[in-house]
């Protein structure tokens, strides 16, 4: 698929130098004309792509330069040495170079001299290894969007099947003290405005999980479908905002009923993670509603066990490229003015 609408090439973060960031970007530069990827720079140290892979390389200043060297070479932006690199072996250097490299590809983005950010995997532990004392990603880009980190709504997205897990990186047992009216309205109108502006479906359709087995059994197994849920239901009924729910888990993923939606908002991260994973583990995406930016991300770690291997998969990575592109000129067209 070509992208003739883009306005402006994607910046895309490499992530921890040392982890399969370098490869996998390079490995999507490589695949661009197999799968119609829009021409794309790569931010962060160059010498952690020349470690893991002998293509040409082209350091570009502004976006000019990628969109004249694309065809032929992989544009890198090149911020810093980030000293002795092993890949696997993370260092506080390579943390350093991360967080500068999100931090050019925010601001690139935020000034439109990007038409999306495509941020690669870090490594927690390394960036805490610095002083960086954002949960991840997401928190930061928020922050610099002027975003509150509430307003920031992940959700997984593949050809089949988009999830939105309504609590996150908190232990199963705080869920249910978690899960307020006020959260799942505010996520779910969320969702909805992204599905309108970002994707470009005029009336979403969405469904809403149930937290408990058989979404509660009218309170037999459970009451925060009755509780917490159904007011939620209503109150965004009331907005004009539809959501099909609580609906039991168990079968909201079977093919013929989760085709209904555009979206499922789910009770907790693994309700949410654990099907998209088993669908779309190769190309799924991971992305930010309620930014003023394009971000999308590959849904993966680091991997330190496999960087400079050769045995990364660049399928993600190709697939966040691609949907930022299409998130970025769907969202582009939704605030054109109407003629």
């Amino acid at each position: 698929m070509a992208y003739p609408d883009l306005r402006q090439p994607i910046a895309v973060t490499m992530g921890d130098p040392a982890g399969v960031g370098p490869d996998v970007t390079a490995r999507a530069w490589a695949a661009r004309r197999e799968h119609g990827l829009p021409a794309f720079v790569a931010i962060g140290d160059s010498a952690a792509i020349e470690a893991v892979w002998g293509g040409p390389i082209a350091r570009v200043g502004d976006m000019d330069e990628v969109q004249r060297v694309f065809d032929d070479a992989l544009p890198v932006w090149h911020l810093e040495d980030s000293g002795p690199l092993t890949p696997g072996t993370p260092t506080a250097a390579g943390a350093t170079c991360a967080l500068h490299a999100l931090e050019t590809g925010i601001g690139l983005t935020r000034n439109q001299a990007s038409s999306a950010l495509v941020t690669g995997s870090v490594s927690k532990f390394a960036l805490h290894g610095i002083g960086y004392t954002h949960p991840g990603q997401t928190e930061f880009i928020a922050e610099r969007c002027g975003v509150t980190a509430t307003n920031a709504v992940m959700m997984l997205a593949g050809p089949s099947l988009r999830v939105v897990p309504l609590t996150v990186h908190i232990p199963l047992a705080q869920v249910p003290e978690r899960l307020t009216v006020e959260l799942i309205v505010a996520k779910a109108r969320i969702v909805a405005r992204g599905l309108k502006r970002d994707f470009g479906i005029k009336s979403p359709r969405i469904a809403l999980a149930g937290l408990n087995p058989h979404a509660g059994e009218s309170g037999q197994l459970g009451s925060e479908e009755d509780r917490v849920m159904i007011p939620a239901v209503a109150q965004l009924a009331e907005e004009g905002i539809i959501v099909d729910g609580p609906l039991a888990a168990d079968s909201l993923f079977a093919p013929a009923v989760r085709a209904r939606y555009d979206a499922l908002l789910c009770a907790y991260h693994d309700q949410a993670l654990t099907p998209f994973k088993a669908l779309h583990f190769h190309d799924g995406v991971n992305l930010t509603l309620g930014l003023p930016i394009i971000r999308t991300s590959p849904d993966h770690g680091t991997a330190f066990n496999i960087a400079g291997t050769g045995l990364a998969d660049p399928g993600p990575t190709i697939a966040a490229i691609a949907m930022a592109a299409t998130l970025a000129i769907a969202r582009e067209r939704s605030c054109a003015p109407a003629k």
